[in-house]
């Protein structure tokens, strides 16, 4: 029982489960689903739409080059890393915060497991050692920001911004600023190994994805953060324990942090405090760009995965044309603008016919 049931009434028995398939129904677009641009299935469409165009352009300005499967694969490898950092974060956003500290909790969760005591252990006994290190340290500061933003009463802003800083520092503190290689071959080898010709970074994307649109649509979960996402008063008075919930939100995305350091070490095959620099930013924009809310209340695993794939394809075409970094972070933050703009619009729509 929370502290708030003194004074808060006692709802009665299926007062939680109405709030909870209310906040779904919201989250698919309302009773409204005469307008494609209301529903789920609508937003997804134009985001295949979207990423078809990017392919076409791909396919008039570097030809072959972007067509080979060399090049779809790198294209996933590094969709995979941001993917997963995604997911949580959908979730955060979806719950109603915002989570600025993941990608420097991926540098220091890729940092831990390849300091030389972890290594040493990782060599002696499994190197599942190395994936059990990074999966902590995420965890671990994923749930510091929960308390400190749910108990504590903290900023979810502020709250992940502090932690930013201190999880790149200390990364930097521990690594002495040096980048620390991965000396356990074991590791390496199961990470680059395939299965049916793709990478098994990518599958643990895909795998992370299944799970986190199951948790979000198919669980009282997934419900619940809906439901805090919308209306957190709603919530408490239908009985959802909001603050034990918020820091389970933030767990998961530290969670997810981790496992993103454990890709990016199988990717890269070194632990460095400048991994993941500002992904918490493209996280944060594929989730937008995707269709969950920035405001919370409403969110899409698919749409999130579709628009790390849009993201990642355009920096792969971008970078096939030799077009500068700052003209793709332009072209990012018109994309960002753009899809804001769009959900205001929907949304304004929204409250105009209910």
């Amino acid at each position: 029982m929370s502290e708030h049931d003194v004074t808060a009434p006692v709802p009665d028995a299926d007062e939680s489960a109405r709030v909870e398939k209310a906040s779904a129904a919201a989250a698919e677009g309302g009773g409204n689903r005469w307008s494609p641009l209301k529903g789920s299935s609508g937003r997804n469409l134009g985001l295949v739409i979207a990423l078809v165009l990017l392919g076409v352009v791909g396919v008039i300005t570097a030809g072959d080059r972007f067509l080979s499967i060399d090049n779809t694969l790198t294209i996933l490898r590094l969709a995979a890393v941001l993917g997963v950092l995604s997911i949580g974060m959908t979730f955060v956003i979806t719950g109603g915060g915002i989570d600025l500290s993941v990608g420097s909790v991926l540098g220091l969760a890729s940092v831990w497991a390849t300091t030389v005591a972890t290594q040493t252990m990782a060599q002696d006994t499994h190197w599942i050692v190395m994936v059990f290190t990074a999966l902590a340290v995420g965890l671990v500061a994923g749930v510091v920001n929960g308390v400190l933003i749910a108990y504590g009463k903290v900023v979810a802003f502020i709250a992940t911004l502090a932690m930013l800083v201190a999880a790149r520092g200390l990364a930097e503190i521990i690594a002495n600023r040096q980048t620390q290689t991965v000396k356990v071959p074991e590791f390496i080898a199961f990470f680059r190994a395939d299965v049916l010709g793709v990478p098994k970074i990518v599958w643990t994307f895909a795998i992370v994805a299944v799970l986190g649109w199951i948790l979000l649509n198919r669980t009282t979960f997934g419900r619940r953060t809906i439901a805090v996402g919308g209306n957190p008063e709603a919530a408490r008075l239908a009985g959802i324990n909001v603050k034990r919930h918020t820091m389970y939100l933030y767990a998961l995305a530290g969670l997810a942090a981790g496992i993103a350091g454990v890709l990016m070490l199988a990717r890269t095959t070194a632990g460095s405090s400048t991994n993941g620099q500002f992904y918490e930013l493209d996280a944060i924009a594929a989730v937008v760009v995707g269709g969950t809310l920035l405001a919370g209340g409403r969110g899409t695993i698919v749409g999130t995965v579709l628009g790390v794939l849009i993201f990642t394809t355009l920096n792969n075409v971008f970078t096939q044309n030799n077009v500068s970094s700052s003209a793709q972070n332009v072209a990012k933050g018109v994309i960002i603008v753009v899809a804001v703009m769009l959900q205001q619009r929907i949304a304004e729509r929204s409250r105009a016919g209910t």
